[in-house]
């Protein structure tokens, strides 16, 4: 890109990195994330099979749970995130939790509000539905799904229809709070 836009000298990608390879030159810009690679080196982070396979009305409340995270713009320019736990059937949120830093903490004290709510009822085979997100697969969280005596499901990798219900009930959120805002 810089040797197009400000040299205007157009080559191959192929013929980029032989040279760079060459003369041992590295882009500083787009390294690759060593977090990433040594998560997936240790198999750290663990996904698991879409045990919902889009029946998300089971009839049965207490046993599909479904959690994402989301955004939530506030203020001048200000963001927030939200997460949620929502049983599929009764589509009621049975808790959430609201912070300004999107890290590990938010899905998992949602867990633990969830643990807490003693409205919450689950029944045999009860288990919690979410993306393929650093949370979900984070070895943290899944101990705490087990301590909540439940099991885990993830969509699979880039298929926003496996969560459709959550994700959908997010947007609508996102669509009363942005016509709100602009009310006032």
């Amino acid at each position: 890109m810089t040797l197009a836009g400000q040299f205007n000298i157009v080559y191959n990608l192929k013929r980029i990195r032989r040279i760079m390879k060459k003369y041992n030159i590295i882009c500083p810009i787009r390294q690759a994330n060593p977090y990433r690679r040594m998560a997936k080196a240790t198999k750290e982070h663990r996904t698991f099979p879409n045990l919902l396979n889009r029946q998300f009305k089971q009839n049965i409340p207490g046993k599909v749970l479904l959690t994402d995270i989301t955004y939530l713009f506030y203020g001048k320019g200000k963001k927030a995130y939200l997460s949620t736990v929502k049983d599929a059937s009764t589509n009621e949120i049975l808790s959430y939790q609201v912070s300004d830093r999107i890290t590990l903490d938010i899905a998992t004290d949602t867990l633990l509000k969830l643990k807490k709510n003693l409205r919450v009822q689950f029944v045999d085979g009860a288990f919690i539905h979410s993306d393929q997100g650093f949370h979900y697969t984070n070895p943290n969280f899944q101990k705490q799904v087990k301590t909540c005596g439940l099991g885990q499901s993830m969509s699979r990798r880039g298929n926003c229809w496996d969560n459709a219900p959550k994700n959908h009930s997010l947007g609508i959120l996102k669509t009363k709070l942005t016509s709100n805002l602009a009310k006032h």
